[in-house]
């Protein structure tokens, strides 16, 4: 059975468009493309490079798809992404049924891209990894089908953008597996999910006058 494993970049508060570049996804007016870079150390690179050395496949969105068929069949020789990326299968989630990915080892996952993504999971093989896609990873999340989450949150604030969490995702309880900060000030984090989110309470066993008044009054 395999895993789905998101991998994403994002901002403290949680944006995700555009970290490699200013051309990556302008849509929606952002401006701020290319917040990743700066920040970006040797020990992201590291945590990057562990995180590539297992076998993996990738599942990604469209848009994101198209980001990497544009950049990474390209890279320079000695750039040990490009070739792996070549290699390795692409699953590639799209509203368009006449798309015909060009980038080799690619494959659509059909109408029906829930189906198909739990058929996979289903299957024998290396561990699904996902990249960007946010469009697509409310769709999995909205579905409960991600089994780790590696987020590295970068010191920055971008305000507005597309986030990894939304209005969709379903509320579920994290366990913490690892958690490490760069020198640069990204804080790269490893959950996996545990079960349905605990709540408890620091009220009172009985509630002021006051605080009962407040109940009456919240809207």
């Amino acid at each position: 059975m395999r895993k789905i494993i998101i991998g994403a970049f994002t901002s403290l508060d949680g944006v995700m468009q555009a970290p490699g570049g200013p051309q990556e996804d302008p849509i929606g007016g952002f401006k701020f493309g290319g917040w990743g870079a700066p920040h970006f150390d040797d020990k992201m690179g590291e945590v990057i490079g562990e995180m590539f050395a297992k076998p993996f496949d990738l599942l990604l969105g469209r848009k994101t798809y198209d980001i990497f068929a544009a950049h990474w069949p390209y890279a320079a020789k000695d750039d040990p992404i490009g070739p792996l990326f070549d290699r390795i299968t692409k699953f590639v989630a799209t509203r368009n049924p006449d798309f015909t990915p060009n980038w080799q080892n690619s494959q659509t996952l059909g109408a029906d891209a829930v189906a198909a993504v739990k058929r996979l999971k289903q299957e024998d093989g290396p561990d699904l990894l996902t990249q960007g896609s946010t469009e697509f990873l409310k769709t999995l999340l909205a579905n409960g089908l991600v089994d780790e989450f590696n987020v590295s949150i970068f010191p920055v604030i971008l305000g507005k953008g597309k986030r990894l969490f939304g209005d969709g995702s379903q509320p579920t309880g994290l366990k913490l597996v690892s958690s490490q900060a760069s020198p640069s000030g990204i804080v790269i984090t490893r959950y996996v999910p545990e079960g349905d989110v605990k709540t408890g309470s620091f009220e009172f066993d009985t509630p002021t006058d006051t605080e009962i008044e407040r109940r009456r009054n919240l809207t």
